[in-house]
């Protein structure tokens, strides 16, 4: 059992840093998606794929970047085990929706302590904020 918990993520990857007692472990988790842009549906003239019979390629689209994201996010939450407390940082809106599928798992949202809002920082910074939120010396 983890101790401690806090997590870096964003849509890209995710850096999970793991405490108890005698250790602190960084872990990295790529997501393997792209970026997320806006479906363009069919090329040509400005008015060409607009319309009813364009709505199913980007709705089929937007729900396979959410089912890679919900996946993504599985994953992060299978590598966290059971910590007496989790932290959750990020820049975007990767982790609001993290908390929200943590939402799914009856243990981990009772064990979550904060979520904060952090620029892009390197994994020794990563581990640095989650030692530093937790009270424990570097």
């Amino acid at each position: 059992m983890n101790d401690k918990v806090g997590i870096w993520i964003d849509h890209r990857k995710a850096v999970i840093v793991s405490m108890s007692a005698d250790r602190v472990a960084a872990t990295t988790l790529e997501s393997k998606l792209g970026p997320h842009s806006r479906y363009s549906g069919r090329a040509g003239s400005p008015t060409e794929g607009e319309g009813p019979q364009d709505e199913g390629g980007e709705k089929k689209y937007e729900e396979r970047y959410r089912e890679h994201l919900d996946q993504y996010y599985d994953e992060v939450i299978s590598h966290i085990g059971h910590p007496e407390a989790l932290l959750i940082l990020g820049p975007g809106e990767a982790k609001l929706q993290l908390k929200g599928r943590l939402s799914h798992n009856k243990a981990l949202p009772e064990c979550l302590v904060g979520i904060e809002t952090t620029d892009k920082l390197t994994d020794s910074q990563i581990v640095a904020k989650v030692k530093e939120h937790f009270g424990i010396a570097r």
